[in-house]
């Protein structure tokens, strides 16, 4: 078929062409075999119709799909699920790697593009680990096709979706959301999605690499996408437009997973980012720069509103503090253990604004069993906490001591006090 008409039809088509190739310049050695493969060259991926890609762009692509593609998989391990679903899959070699992992790999993309990556990586990969690798042609807004196939699954997935949203209106992506969610309702697990803030991403990974040039350059970028997709990109609420307040566009985002069933954890891309070889293609300093750029960034962990989430306390532990904690639909569910003081008490404000960015927090409940003292500064965290929550702060296994300095105050008229 006329590979003009399949750019046209299927946005994401072509530009999954480009994500391969930028990986095989990276020196992915799966990917150059693909791309060697697919028997079209890096330069004819890289333009579109009417632009044409600079050097400073083609250098900070090959660096975005790489760090994207082993973040991911990083992200992927740590989560600790087995069985994968790639949505797009497009021709990256996730799926061998993953089976090299011993990992249940599901690559689903449009018929066209799984109809042409299959056999390629079916080739590719060893001969004892095809058995762990399964795609088909969907569409991701047809949750029939998605169901079917996924219809030998009985494990919890974790999902993975990069570059698609994009191409996306609010519709569309709002149909997503919704089949995803019915997806892991049914079998559990999570989705990361890596596209909230790539245009972010972007941006801290190519302002280092052109300087004064660097509006022309994300102009030209922007371009180069739209001539390959046909489509307006980047409209949907779920990608945070970089011209505009990124918190108010996070936020925005946010709500619009609430409205539909999910919350998010945002993951920051420079805890999970392993050894990025495409570094070596651009001077050491630049590469240092990007690096810490990455502390800036996150992909987001979805799962569904309803179901408990333990979040991630480990940065918040004292020598005399600890606390543990999840989220359950507007419920923060917190245990305080040591001393709340003011060494301490602002790790657990840290705690309760971090849930608050991300949703809406309704009721605290806080279990007290190990907690041996709360001074001024642990009390003012507990008043934020029930001024910003509509059903108020509970507080369970008080001992004599923290209900004596209740009493002392005057919380114990303020907060639910449970023995």
């Amino acid at each position: 078929m006329d590979q003009t008409l399949l750019e046209r039809v299927n946005p994401v088509f072509n530009t999954a062409k480009m994500t391969v190739f930028q990986l095989a310049k990276s020196g992915d050695k799966y990917s150059a075999k693909i791309a060697e493969k697919l028997g079209i060259s890096f330069e004819e991926t890289q333009k579109s119709a009417t632009s044409k890609a600079t050097p400073e762009q083609i250098a900070a692509g090959i660096i975005m799909m790489e760090m994207r593609f082993r973040t991911i998989a990083e992200m992927i391990e740590r989560s600790g699920y087995n069985t994968v679903v790639d949505l797009p899959c497009g021709y990256t070699p996730r799926s061998i790697y993953m089976a090299e992992k011993n990992k249940e790999y599901y690559g689903l993309d449009l018929p066209a593009a799984v109809s042409e990556a299959e056999p390629i990586i079916r080739a590719l990969a060893d001969e004892d680990k095809l058995s762990k690798i399964h795609y088909s042609g969907v569409d991701a807004t047809n949750f029939a096709s998605l169901k079917k196939a996924l219809e030998n699954v009985s494990e919890p997935v974790c999902i993975t979706t990069e570059g698609l949203l994009m191409y996306f209106t609010d519709s569309e992506v709002g149909v997503l959301c919704d089949n995803i969610r019915q997806i892991l309702n049914e079998k559990g697990g999570c989705w990361i999605i890596a596209d909230p803030e790539a245009a972010l991403q972007y941006i801290l990974t190519i302002q280092p690499l052109c300087g004064d040039r660097f509006m022309e350059i994300m102009m030209n970028s922007r371009k180069n996408v739209q001539d390959k997709s046909d489509v307006e990109v980047g409209n949907s609420t779920l990608v945070i437009n970089a011209r505009n307040d990124p918190a108010e566009g996070i936020k925005k985002a946010m709500m619009f997973l609430a409205s539909h069933g999910l919350k998010a954890e945002r993951l920051t891309v420079g805890e999970y980012l392993p050894e990025i070889a495409s570094f070596s293609i651009i001077p050491p300093e630049q590469a240092a720069i990007i690096k810490e750029n990455m502390n800036k960034s996150a992909y987001w962990k979805i799962t569904p509103i309803g179901k408990s989430a333990e979040l991630d306390t480990s940065d918040l532990k004292d020598k005399s503090f600890d606390v543990n904690a999840s989220v359950a639909d507007d419920k923060l569910a917190v245990k305080l253990v040591g001393r709340v003081d003011t060494l301490t008490a602002p790790h657990l404000l840290r705690l309760y604004e971090r849930v608050t960015e991300q949703q809406t927090v309704n009721s605290v409940d806080i279990d007290c069993s190990e907690l041996e003292y709360i001074s001024s500064a642990g009390l003012r965290v507990l008043m934020i906490m029930t001024k910003g929550s509509k059903d108020g702060v509970k507080l369970e296994g008080v001992n004599e001591t923290v209900k004596e300095i209740l009493e002392q105050t005057g919380f114990d008229s303020i907060l639910e006090v449970v023995e």
